[in-house]
């Protein structure tokens, strides 16, 4: 008997397709899952896999989502640091930091992946013409990498480099 290690992660299934491809003799059908997987705490990833059920379509979609986690800091872990806008394909999102008690204000896919980092105060718009969900996906992980914030090690780096004078009467 196998055992099942339970994940840190809490996952979404964003979509799930059935696709087909023609082969001679007729069509194959197949399914493809995208998963969305986080702890709440900022990680966060995405996963797509193609599967001959559904199951072992969000299976696979989801071991390739552990893949690809990423690591986002977060202000007083609610909101984020600044306003951020980025692009992925056709789609484009943006974040903006809100106050205490404003909530996630967000769509579709960029929801999922905010709710899933642990934001909870958050404006987000998908400002793409594009519906995927997917891509929509993406672009909120695109954003949220390029938030830049100075580790606790770049600020004892810059108060070594400058010591205060020291002042002798």
């Amino acid at each position: 008997m196998m055992k099942t290690k339970k994940s840190e992660f809490q996952e979404r299934t964003l979509e799930v397709r059935r696709v087909t491809r023609v082969m001679a003799g007729g069509k194959r059908f197949s399914f493809r899952a995208t998963v969305v997987i986080g702890d709440k705490r900022g990680r966060v990833g995405v996963g797509i896999a193609k599967g001959l059920d559904v199951a072992s379509a969000v299976q696979k979609a989801k071991r390739q989502a552990e893949k690809n986690i990423v690591k986002i800091s977060l202000k007083d872990n609610r909101t984020v640091f600044y306003d951020v806008e980025a692009k992925y394909g056709a789609a484009r999102v943006r974040i903006k930091p809100a106050p205490r008690g404003h909530g996630l204000i967000a769509g579709s896919a960029a929801r999922v992946v905010l709710e899933l980092v642990g934001v909870r105060d958050i404006s987000a718009k998908i400002l793409g013409t594009t519906k995927n969900k997917i891509g929509n996906a993406i672009a909120t992980i695109e954003a949220l990498k390029k938030i830049k914030t100075k580790s606790k090690e770049q600020q004892t780096e810059k108060q070594n480099e400058n010591p205060q004078p020291e002042i002798t009467a």
